[in-house]
C-alpha cells in the first residue's frame, strides 16, 4: 500500500516567507490533486524553538547560509524560520488537509537540525512517522513538498533506509538549489530511489 508524504508546506517556505522556495505556491494545487491517488496521506511540519541552533541569529558573527562545523558534521545556518506557534510555521490554508491523517513535527530539539520527516539529522530520535506508516501497512511512499534538495530528499532517503520503497513526486516538489538537487537525484537513484510524475 502506498502513502503520500507532504513535506513542510508552510508559510515560511513559500514566497513571502523567511526561507522561500521560488514557485512554491504553484505546488499547492498539484499536491491537492495528487492526494486523491493515495490510500494514506501524512504530512510533516518544521516546528523549531526560537533558539534553534540552526538559525544564523544564534551564532554571533555568522550570517544566513554560512556553513559551520557542528556536532554531526557540517550545518548550513538558516534564517529564523518555522518558529513554534508563529505564523510562518503554519501549514498554508490552501493545502487541502481533509485527507491528511497525521502530521509529524520535526526540528524541535534546539541542538540538532531535522531535515527528514523520519529522524533528526543525527538519527538520534525518530519522529514516529516510520512506525506509523508501517503500522498502517504502508510499503511504499511518494514524497512531495518543500524543499526538494533538503527535507524532501532526506525524507525519501530515510524511507529507503527503513525498508520502504520510495519515490520523489517530481511534479510536486521544487529545490532551493537546482544544481544541488540534480546531484542528489543521482545519489537517490543509486540507492534504489525512484521518481514519479
Amino acid at each position: 500500500m502506498k502513502s503520500l508524504i507532504i513535506v513542510d508546506m508552510q508559510y515560511d517556505f513559500l514566497p513571502g516567507g523567511a526561507l522561500p522556495v521560488a514557485g512554491g505556491h504553484d505546488l499547492i494545487p498539484v499536491i491537492n490533486r495528487l492526494q486523491q491517488g493515495y490510500a494514506l496521506v501524512v504530512a510533516t511540519q518544521d516546528w523549531h524553538p526560537a533558539d534553534h541552533k540552526s538559525f544564523a541569529t544564534q551564532h554571533p558573527g555568522k550570517k544566513a547560509f554560512d556553513v559551520i562545523e557542528w556536532k554531526e558534521g557540517t550545518q548550513t545556518l538558516w534564517p529564523d524560520h518555522c518558529v513554534q506557534e508563529m505564523h510562518g510555521a503554519e501549514l498554508h490554508p490552501d493545502l487541502d488537509q481533509r485527507r491528511i491523517e497525521a502530521i509529524f513535527r520535526k526540528g524541535m530539539a534546539p541542538e540538532i537540525d531535522s531535515y527528514s520527516g523520519f529522524y533528526d539529522n543525527g538519527h538520534l530520535k525518530a519522529t514516529g512517522m516510520g512506525d506509523y506508516l508501517k503500522g498502517k501497512g504502508i510499503t511504499e511512499v511518494h514524497v512531495c513538498g518543500l524543499a526538494a534538495d533538503f527535507c524532501v530528499y532526506f525524507t525519501a532517503l530515510d524511507a529507503l533506509e527503513l525498508g520502504l520503497k520510495a519515490a520523489i513526486a517530481e511534479q510536486a516538489t521544487l529545490p532551493i538549489d537546482a544544481v544541488r538537487y540534480e546531484q542528489l537525484k543521482q545519489q537517490f537513484a543509486a540507492r534504489g530511489g525512484a521518481f514519479v510524475v
